[in-house]
């Protein structure tokens, strides 16, 4: 062979070359070198050299042939291409059994000499690549020009069969196994859909080449018909800020009809990008359309977009979205059945307060005449207003039970309930008591004092007999109701407060109103809301009632076992007339139990105040010797005339001595054809 036939092979040989894994996942593997095509190494599988290794990018370095020189070139890798540990940045010459690195995996560059010279048409080389998945469908394909190619089609992923791969293709899916793993858990632990979305990107972005994504779904998460017009984008994910577009609404329909993720090349064919300057903006290359799925519903899509010509979306990416889809979808209808229960709770939870209130108003408030059911009612009305509230009733009927309701059943419920009886002090103590008072203010006063209304801040204070109290704290008080400061007795700093005010009265507050020892602002302030609790003697089907309820509760304060009122007992109770109401009738259940011997009340145990026989018997020997045989309408004729009479015709103050509305009192006079007599 002559010198120039020599030269000729030794060319052809140098051309002629290979690149040997030592060490990583896929170490032993070798692939041949030929001069006239460029070998690309990532981790997409569209590599002729796909190392599956998280360190390594999807397109991170190539091999070429360039002027008779073999040479290596990084390809913007994260990690960068290493030779003796330093990253190589241009063009390297790689010579016979130089080393580079990436990530993991040390790959040598050597000559291949042995057997037959291969010409450049002869060369063979291995690829390393992940398998084909069995489930590609190529029904969506199309050659023409106004859509963007479809690439690839597929409604399953390869993470639920990892035994039946092998190889690198094993080992990749494994990796991206894992990831699903910690991204299911991220996913688990958060609870607004939005966040869960973004959430989702996040995770694709760090396994797919996609520089933008988002998140649509259906604004009803039932939503059966695959119409990409109901979409609403949820999340959305940018690299470089570039605004979101719809790229190819053929692509999103191929995805919802069929069920499948779609990844398609040539967005730039699509019409509508040829139509669109944001389009044209985004420069989107390749798409993926992954459907986010149940068994029988379509809940939305997740689009990613790549920009970057040299690193698409491929068939690998669109199975990992596919599978992060189906993630997605789990996740969403957890959160939907998360709020289901969480609103099921929340309606048991107020049904059952409202039980517990309700119980709660009738154990205190016990009876069951049609006063005492009207009564309930409207405590439950008032309660939650606010409104300021006058108790209005004889003393002992239970006025602070009703104070105490109202505040219980009040958005205050949780607050103080501070109670006050203004009867009980001269002037200066109660207005120390209200107000608080500063050290030194007067004798006796060794240090500062909270005063009620402080005591009382963000909740309620119930004042009793209100209407004792004198003009000069009248003044005082009415400055707080309106919500101005006061200030401590011998201070000079001013204290606001915030509480609900409940007042009470035994007395005739208009005709203190009249007589002027009551302010008429004042008077007016406190009856925003006016509740009147009846006597005893006028609901005497509660009488019995409460005898029960009061038997049981001191049977057990005092460790008796009475558990039953005889029926002479119970007369006598019923017939009585209880001047001090429920507070009388009370204490004389608490002496009867400690005073029985056995296990019933009889006659002999119950103790009654000679007040309340000597009233009750009078009425009766009155009603006997002045009986006149007449209807019980003339009666209630008579009786109103005469209230009215007495009241001089005051109407809301007969009615409120009557116990019953100002209305009813004009109907009853309207039905009587009675008017007031003309003044002569």
């Amino acid at each position: 062979m002559n010198r120039q036939a020599r030269e000729s092979d030794t060319a052809i040989i140098k051309t002629t070359a290979e690149l040997v894994v030592r060490s990583g996942p896929l170490e032993g593997t070798k692939v041949a070198l030929n001069s006239g095509q460029i070998t690309t190494i990532g981790r997409a599988t569209t590599n002729r050299l796909v190392i599956p290794d998280e360190i390594c990018s999807r397109n991170h370095s190539e091999v070429f042939f360039e002027a008779g020189i073999w040479k290596l070139r990084d390809l913007g890798s994260r990690n960068g291409t290493r030779i003796h540990g330093e990253p190589i940045s241009g063009d390297v010459q790689l010579t016979e059994g130089r080393q580079f690195q990436i990530g993991s995996t040390f790959i040598s560059f050597t000559f291949e000499t042995k057997g037959k010279t291969p010409t450049e048409n002869e060369a063979v080389y291995d690829t390393v690549q992940i398998a084909p998945v069995d489930t590609v469908r190529t029904d969506y394909r199309t050659s023409s020009d106004s859509h963007p190619e479809i690439v690839h089609l597929t409604d399953k992923t390869r993470y639920s069969s990892l035994d039946s791969e092998a190889g690198s293709a094993r080992d990749r899916a494994g990796q991206e196994a894992q990831r699903l793993v910690r991204l299911g858990l991220k996913m688990g632990a958060e609870s607004d859909v939005r966040r869960l979305s973004e959430i989702v990107l996040e995770g694709l972005f760090g396994v797919t080449s996609a520089d933008i994504g988002a998140v649509l779904l259906y604004k009803e998460v039932d939503a059966t018909h695959p119409d990409h017009g109901k979409l609403d984008v949820v999340a959305y994910k940018s690299l470089d800020s570039r605004p979101f577009e719809r790229v190819s609404d053929y692509v999103t329909s191929v995805a919802l009809e069929s069920r499948a993720a779609v990844v398609a090349h040539d967005v730039s064919s699509d019409d509508k990008f040829k139509s669109s300057d944001s389009l044209r903006a985004m420069r989107a290359e390749s798409i993926i359309c992954a459907p986010i799925r149940t068994a029988d519903r379509m809940l939305g899509l997740i689009q990613l977009y790549s920009t970057n010509p040299d690193n698409r979306l491929e068939p690998d990416d669109a199975e990992f979205t596919l599978a992060v889809a189906d993630q997605l979808a789990g996740a969403l209808d957890n959160l939907k059945e998360k709020s289901r229960l969480a609103a099921g709770l929340a309606r048991a939870e107020t049904e059952n307060k409202t039980l517990r209130e309700q119980l709660l108003i009738e154990t205190e408030l016990v009876g069951d005449s049609e006063s005492i059911r009207r009564l309930r009612e409207r405590i439950l009305r008032i309660a939650p207003t606010g409104a300021t509230v006058l108790i209005r009733g004889e003393s002992g009927v239970g006025k602070e039970l009703v104070a105490r309701a109202i505040h219980q059943h009040s958005n205050r419920g949780g607050g103080p309930f501070v109670t006050m009886n203004c009867a009980a002090l001269s002037e200066s103590l109660l207005e120390s008591e209200l107000f608080g008072h500063e050290r030194g203010s007067f004798t006796g006063a060794v240090g500062r004092k909270i005063g009620k209304f402080e005591q009382a801040h963000g909740g309620t204070i119930f004042l009793d007999e209100v209407g004792e109290m004198s003009p000069a704290i009248q003044a005082k008080f009415l400055r707080v109701l309106e919500g101005h400061p006061y200030e401590r007795v011998g201070g000079g700093a001013e204290v606001r407060v915030d509480v609900r005010v409940v007042a009470a009265t035994n007395r005739d507050l208009e005709n203190s109103v009249d007589q002027g020892r009551f302010r008429k602002d004042l008077y007016f302030r406190l009856q925003v809301m006016e509740l009147i609790v009846e006597p005893l003697r006028d609901r005497r089907t509660d009488i019995a009632i409460l005898a029960k309820h009061f038997m049981y509760r001191f049977s057990k304060k005092c460790g008796r076992t009475v558990t039953s009122i005889l029926p002479g007992a119970m007369s006598t109770l019923v017939n009585y007339g209880w001047p001090g109401n429920v507070r009388e009738l009370q204490n004389t259940i608490e002496r009867a139990v400690i005073l029985c011997a056995g296990e019933s009340l009889g006659p002999s145990d119950i103790q009654l105040s000679a007040l309340g026989r000597s009233e009750h018997s009078s009425a009766t020997s009155e009603s006997s010797s002045g009986f006149r045989p007449i209807s019980i309408d003339l009666i209630e004729q008579e009786h109103i005339l005469a209230t009215l009479e007495w009241t001089k015709w005051n109407k809301s103050q007969a009615a409120h001595i009557l116990g019953i509305e100002r209305s009813t009192l004009d109907r009853k006079l309207k039905r009587y054809e009675v008017e007031r007599p003309s003044r002569g």
